[in-house]
């Protein structure tokens, strides 16, 4: 299986579950990973360099997915528009550069650590998850995860994944707090707002994104 890797602190209880599922797997499943930032994972994806990954909720819309997403239902930490003298995107992102014109949110956009670092730091922001629960009193999607087949795989991984929250190991989380310069502390605290669930409110909250960003 080669596997669209997202480095996000979002992410990491999901790839320590998938180092431990590859193991546990009879076949001692094999693992290949292509890394990179979720706008990148979406073109690796669509082009089938990858066999599945956490897909950007604005091209995840025509695929295949289980019930597994990264969502926020309040406030996320980690999707911000900070003051800006104009209104700047994140080449990193997709999904979050449109949320914020549907919430018609001025500013430069930032998403995952660095925005995660910059929450921790200053008080001048707009979290985009909270604003979007504030607004419509649902959760937001940013992503799905794909696959292009084996469909009984990934709902395998979906119902194991959720079963139980997974432990992340001491050293996984001091090397992830020295790779973001963020602390083992803030990390642990900004995972609690993190949500993989897909479920029926999740969903609604989805098919609410897809038909505001038909109107942009």
């Amino acid at each position: 299986m080669v596997f669209g890797k997202i480095e996000y602190l979002n992410l990491l209880p999901f790839h320590v579950f998938m180092k431990r599922f590859a193991r546990s797997t009879q076949q001692s499943m094999s693992m290949d990973y292509k890394k990179g930032v979720p706008a990148k994972i979406n073109q690796k994806f669509i082009s089938r360099r990858v066999d599945a990954a956490f897909i950007s909720s604005i091209r995840a819309q025509k695929q295949k997915y289980v019930n597994l997403g990264i969502i926020a239902r309040g406030e996320v930490q980690s999707v911000l528009v900070v003051p800006s003298k104009s209104h700047k995107s994140d080449v990193e992102s997709e999904t979050s550069n449109i949320l914020a014109k549907i919430l018609n949110v001025k500013g430069e956009v930032l998403i995952g650590d660095k925005a995660l670092r910059y929450y921790l730091q200053n008080s001048s922001y707009t979290d985009l998850a909270k604003s979007w629960h504030e607004k419509y009193n649902l959760p937001f999607v940013f992503a799905l995860l794909c696959y292009h087949k084996d469909r009984t795989l990934y709902k395998k991984i979906e119902k194991k994944f959720l079963q139980k929250k997974v432990k992340i190991p001491y050293y996984l989380l001091d090397k992830a707090s020295k790779q973001t310069h963020i602390g083992q502390k803030e990390i642990l605290t900004y995972l609690k707002h993190i949500s993989y669930n897909l479920d029926i409110k999740a969903k609604k909250g989805l098919k609410k994104f897809y038909k505001e960003a038909k109107k942009i």
